[in-house]
């Protein structure tokens, strides 16, 4: 099998950060999966990073994440061996060994959390995930819009429960699910969407690793240049910058194990006396500047403080804060309709149709 890379513990800065800013401010602390992935790779070696099309059709292509609110997986930090009990079970259940390990979504935690599986099992892992971003619901990823079922599905927690899940939908996995990490704390582990390496070639979004890899790296090495970092990103992702200004209020709330809310924003410099709200659910969904939309979900939307360049997660919203805000284009397969239908603006109770990113 071609590998693209054997990925190291020094890496995960890099690959955490990217994953930090296509988080979309959600996907829990990066930090946290940083500091779990770097520990297991330096216990069990590098992980070979791989491109789905290297994998047999009959290939078992399994992902791992972590679920929950994310202002509780700052507070409530998993052991790792949860993730191997996990994934463990599941190989019982389906009947035959997992061959290689996929991201969930390419956002803070879980962009990191598959290292952990794939260091201790010495599994590959694809470079690829299900999103291309974050979002707040297990059925909001491209396995989904290709027909891929969520279940079964093993959940465990700290404590050392596990939890089996077979349902018959996969917006059903994620109610019962989303139920069983409330009880659970607030924050579970998780093995799920198993699916043949033919499938994986038609439903994982490609290169999303590489590319927070890549994100990492550009505002690493631009800082270290004395330049601009957020116009680095920007040219990137070929980015649109929707507004700079400071955080004047902050509503925010864990709600039904999701955090929820609206972060406002007040003009400085050129923005001065203009307004930007986002709403968010775990991750930044609605950017409205001066009553006027600028950018909707499954667009991207990252916050991005005005000196470092660093994303900033809906959690660590602070007032006072000086921030840019950002948006850049989703994969092409959440502008199908039913991408929209699974993760557009009226999924998350907005009457307003998804629009494309406004270009000032």
């Amino acid at each position: 099998m071609k590998i693209i890379r054997h990925v190291g513990a020094d890496d995960l800065e890099d690959i955490a950060t990217g994953g930090a800013v296509l988080g979309t401010g959600g996907g829990g602390d990066p930090y946290i999966g940083k500091l779990m992935a770097q520990e297991a790779i330096r216990r069990h070696g590098p992980v070979a990073l791989v491109d789905v099309e290297e994998m047999p059709d009959d290939a078992l292509i399994v992902p791992a994440c972590m679920m929950g609110a994310p202002t509780v997986m700052t507070e409530k930090l998993p052991q790792g061996e949860e993730l191997l009990t996990a994934f463990r079970q599941l190989e019982r259940l389906l009947g035959r060994k997992i061959d290689a390990v996929l991201c969930c979504e390419a956002g803070g935690v879980n962009s990191t959390i598959p290292f952990v599986v794939a260091a201790a099992t010495g599994l590959p892992l694809v470079d690829g995930d299900g999103m291309g971003r974050a979002f707040p619901e297990l059925q909001m990823v491209t396995f989904t819009i290709h027909g891929v079922s969520a279940t079964p599905m093993v959940l465990c927690d700290d404590k050392g429960n596990s939890l089996v899940l077979d349902t018959v939908s996969n917006a059903w996995t994620e109610r019962l699910a989303r139920a069983a990490t409330i009880e659970m704390g607030g924050a579970a582990l998780l093995t799920f969407y198993p699916m043949s390496g033919a499938v994986a070639k038609k439903a994982v979004v490609r290169g999303t690793l590489s590319l927070c890899d890549r994100i990492g790296r550009t505002l690493r090495e631009t800082k270290a240049a004395h330049g601009d970092p957020v116009k680095a990103l920007v040219r990137l992702l070929d980015a649109q910058i929707l507004f700079h200004g400071r955080v004047q209020d902050i509503e925010r709330r864990t709600e039904g194990g999701f955090a929820r809310g609206r972060a406002v924003f007040g003009g400085v410099d050129e923005w001065k006396g203009r307004e930007l709200r986002i709403d968010f659910q775990n991750e930044f969904l609605i950017a409205e500047r001066d009553g006027e939309v600028l950018a909707t979900t499954p667009d991207l939307i990252s916050v991005i403080d005005a000196d470092s360049g660093m994303p900033v997660t809906t959690d660590s919203l602070r007032y006072g804060q000086r921030l840019i805000a950002i948006a850049y284009p989703c994969d092409p397969m959440w502008l199908t309709p039913a991408g929209i239908d699974l993760v557009g603006p009226r999924y998350f109770r907005d009457d307003r149709d998804y629009q494309p990113i406004r270009r000032d």
